[in-house]
């Protein structure tokens, strides 16, 4: 019995001493977490989408707390939640937050079946990417919407779909939150987001072809051909021409749409517009 005593006696003294040493490293290697990034995290809608910057809602709320801490939270903004969500998030920290513009993923691509006719035969992994890294796709526009659909598989909101007569991606601004899934997955880089403008209303040139007048009408009867037209007609200086493109700047547009009159080939699209009717004349 006497050397099951002292078997009990040593193992409790090592169970006794392993337990101190155990002790002491959780108190020296201890990490200590705000209790207010489970508060955030918890305001935040756990859509863990990206579109803040972050991989997810944890990194994002770890973020506003870091933010609030120094001062400010302006820069940081949950797409999903939108205002609502970003205003209890500023009351939870004691922080003011400056109110951004809404925005919406824009495809600036007007490149439909009937305007980019297919000029070959796509056979591999129907996919954007796979398609892209095999070249110009099945039109000989090397710039435009591959139609396979990247952009919807990476939308976990149901905002982009492909239209089956155009084959363009098309984005529901209803459902878009602007977390930027989309404009991620396009490899051709079509997708962008603006501003959603007063009423919805918004002006942009839907073409990124970078070639030069004549080889982008070839490939495309909708193709921005680089004439400058629409440069010298804005009066706000909102338009540039580069790489033979126009790229209208959302914060200097003021939609007076002339630069939608002057376009050539109607490359230039407005959006949520009232339509004007025209009066017939009387007899």
């Amino acid at each position: 019995m006497s050397f099951i005593w002292i078997a009990v006696a040593v193992l409790g003294g090592i169970g006794l001493i392993a337990a101190v040493v155990l002790y002491g490293c959780s108190k020296k290697f201890a990490v200590y977490e705000d209790p207010r990034i489970a508060q955030v995290n918890a305001l935040l809608p756990g859509a863990n989408c990206g579109g803040c910057g972050f991989a997810g809602c944890g990194g994002m709320a770890d973020a506003l707390v870091k933010g609030a801490d120094a001062g400010s939270i302006d820069g940081l903004n949950c797409p999903v939640g939108g205002a609502d969500v970003m205003g209890q998030v500023a009351d939870l920290l004691g922080m003011a937050i400056a109110n951004g513009d809404p925005k919406v993923a824009v495809v600036r691509c007007g490149g439909t079946c009937a305007l980019r006719p297919k000029i070959a035969e796509y056979a591999g992994l129907r996919t954007c990417a796979a398609m892209n890294s095999c070249g110009a796709g099945e039109t000989g526009c090397g710039f435009g919407c591959l139609g396979c659909g990247d952009c919807v598989e990476a939308c976990q909101f149901g905002a982009v779909s492909i239209n089956a007569e155009t084959g363009l991606a098309e984005v529901d601004e209803e459902k878009c939150t602007a977390c930027g899934a989309c404009v991620k997955a396009c490899p051709r880089h079509i997708i962008e987001l603006r501003k959603k403008g007063p009423k919805g209303r918004r002006v942009f040139v839907s073409c990124v072809n970078k070639d030069k007048g004549a080889v982008a009408m070839k490939a495309c009867k909708a193709a921005c051909i680089g004439c400058g037209k629409c440069v010298k007609e804005c009066p706000f200086e909102a338009i540039t021409l580069q790489d033979n493109v126009s790229y209208i700047d959302p914060e200097k547009c003021r939609l007076c749409k002339k630069c939608v009159e002057a376009c050539p080939t109607k490359a230039i699209h407005a959006v949520n517009f009232p339509v004007k009717v025209v009066k017939e004349a009387e007899a």
